[in-house]
């Protein structure tokens, strides 16, 4: 995305896709949440970045850049929908599986 037409506040689209792929990895919160991330650089887990292509998108890990990341994180999971945020729902590969509330199974919606 380019920078000059983001809305100020609001993180890349390519960073954002980030900070869901470690959450859905790992449905933990902040700062359990960046150890996973560092993990994701370290093995470049996600679409082959490491720590400096990340830092392109300006998901930083250095102790200066964690307040930014804190925030970034902040306000990608603040923009997901409830039913994300409290585990009913989980996003697959296009494919949402929502746990049914009266008979407790999995219905998969495609």
């Amino acid at each position: 995305m380019d920078p000059r037409t983001r809305t100020p506040g609001t993180p890349d689209r390519e960073a954002a896709e980030f900070v869901r792929f470690c959450r859905d990895r790992r449905r933990v919160g902040w700062p359990e949440l960046y150890d996973e991330m560092c993990v994701v650089a370290t093995h470049r887990l996600f679409r082959g970045y490491g720590y400096a292509e990340l830092g392109e998108l300006g998901i930083g890990f250095s102790l200066f850049g964690t307040t930014r990341l804190a925030a970034t994180v902040a306000a990608v999971i603040a923009d997901e929908p409830q039913a994300v945020r409290r585990g009913g729902l989980t996003a697959r590969r296009g494919v949402a599986v929502v746990s049914a509330v009266d008979e407790g199974t999995p219905v998969t919606v495609q």
